[in-house]
């Protein structure tokens, strides 16, 4: 199951969710990006050094990858492709060029696009992370419309989601996947 949305909608949140509702796991992706101070290595990233990304890219060890704010981001194979034997659900929280790499490599997966209830509570959201510098969060917030936009022409979602309640929105999306 794929997760995406613009920065700032709730992705972990609800990845970290279902993942408490379904027989799953969430697929820890591989990033060059800083651990931010509430993040735990292993539990939300395995932070690597760029040159270290590169050789698991090279090396066909990623599913997908993506740069995304100039950091590299992508999902291990080997653990989706385990779950995947074994009939468990993995969770990617990734973002739309991943979501694309994806249903190229496994057309079953499902995939969902959060969006946030307003462009205001986006910006709440994410300044109430306390991680981001004032520029970094100006430029997230002036990429969400073109994300959304891109999303929704790329075909590759299953279903579209305004995650304006976040109880609602994990529910929604467990039905989908149970039904």
């Amino acid at each position: 199951m794929v997760i995406s949305g613009p920065s700032g909608v709730g992705k972990s949140t609800v990845c970290h969710r279902l993942c408490a509702k379904l027989p799953g796991e969430f697929s820890v992706s591989v990033t060059t990006r800083p651990m931010r101070k509430n993040e735990t290595g292993a539990r939300d990233y395995h932070y690597v050094s760029r040159d270290e990304f590169l050789r698991m890219r090279e090396t066909g060890k990623l599913l997908e990858w993506a740069e995304v704010y100039g950091q590299l981001y992508g999902t291990p194979l080997e653990p989706v492709e385990k779950a995947v034997e074994s009939g468990r659900t993995i969770i990617l929280e990734i973002d739309i060029q991943g979501c694309i790499q994806v249903r190229q490599k496994l057309p079953s997966a499902k995939a969902f696009f959060l969006l946030p209830p307003t462009a205001e509570e986006q910006k709440r959201r994410i300044e109430g992370r306390a991680t981001d510098p004032k520029e970094a969060i100006r430029e997230r917030l002036s990429k969400a419309d073109g994300e959304i936009r891109f999303a929704s022409e790329s075909a590759c979602y299953d279903e579209f989601i305004v995650n304006d309640d976040l109880d609602g929105t994990v529910e929604t999306i467990v039905q989908r996947i149970k039904g």
